[in-house]
């Protein structure tokens, strides 16, 4: 039981609400052509590969030295620190997450056979470059304050945009990219408000990110422009009628954002205030998320 345990936390699960909910979405944008095998194969291989990015980036910040610095679990930020703990090592973290990035591409390869198109490995390869690349040497994204773009891309526009493909063999669309503007934003913020108490390790070991811009005092400045961008895409995708006004419902999670956005101008530096701004955003993230979900079934 145990062991299970370590082994949920080291693969992030609660974290796959941020990719899982965008890619049903997508899924179901196209409610008359939705493929039920498709989507489950699609499903997989959207999970495995985040928990494989999840392993991988705790892998590299334990190379770089970054989770060294503060061993600490803090449950949102700073890493499983299961390596610090010496419960699993740094090579496990390595096998299991070339395993999950290996069940994704099986389950790709699949879907172009059914699909009868190698677009979507070709398109697959280039999240997977930017996933390993995000973390991992030689490109480092994460360390050079271009993580946040790339993280934004992935768990928005590729997510959605490669739900609908999947079921409809039609990329890009405009549609799709309007509708994964506010999984972007809402992802980016998680990221971000989770950078800010990680800063002072970061920067010791040359991780640098959208915080070392503004620095920690002022960075929920940023916090507020990326979730003011979520909520205003998401008035813009009713205007243009891709939601049900019902997505405006979402609209109401605006104050729990205004309370996460005090807690990180307050409390910049206090790690354990911070994990209530963490815990705000992620439910920010994910209510809006199924909000949004409904706003297209209904």
């Amino acid at each position: 039981m145990g062991r299970l345990k370590n082994l949920i936390r080291a693969l992030r699960l609660p974290f796959a609400t941020a990719s899982v909910l965008p890619y049903i979405l997508g899924s179901i944008i196209a409610r008359a052509e939705f493929i039920p095998l498709n989507f489950i194969l699609g499903f997989i291989a959207v999970l495995c590969t985040h928990l494989s990015a999840n392993l991988i980036n705790d892998y590299a910040d334990s190379k770089s030295g970054a989770d060294w610095q503060d061993r600490s679990f803090y449950r949102f930020f700073g890493g499983s620190k299961l390596i610090q703990e010496k419960v699993f090592s740094e090579r496990f973290y390595l096998a299991a997450s070339v395993s999950c990035f290996s069940l994704a591409f099986i389950n790709v390869v699949i879907l172009a056979f059914i699909l009868k198109s190698l677009s979507i490995v070709i398109f697959y390869l280039g999240i997977l470059l930017l996933a390993v690349s995000y973390s991992q040497k030689p490109l480092q994204f994460s360390y050079h304050r271009i993580g946040e773009v790339i993280i934004f891309l992935l768990f928005g526009p590729a997510l959605v945009m490669g739900g609908y493909f999947i079921q409809t063999k039609i990329f890009p669309t405009m549609e799709g990219f309007i509708l994964s503007l506010p999984f972007g934003f809402l992802t980016t913020a998680i990221l971000f408000a989770n950078e800010i108490p990680d800063f002072p390790e970061d920067a010791k070991t040359g991780k640098f990110t959208w915080v070392s811009v503004s620095g920690p005092k002022n960075a929920y400045m940023i916090y507020y422009c990326l979730e003011f961008c979520a909520f205003l895409a998401i008035v813009s995708c009713v205007v243009l009628r891709y939601l049900s006004p019902i997505a405006l419902l979402s609209l109401v999670f605006i104050f729990p954002v205004f309370k996460a956005a005090d807690i990180l101008r307050k409390f910049a530096f206090d790690k354990k205030r911070l994990i209530e701004s963490s815990k705000l955003t992620i439910m920010v993230q994910t209510v809006v998320s199924i909000i949004l979900i409904l706003g297209v079934a209904i």
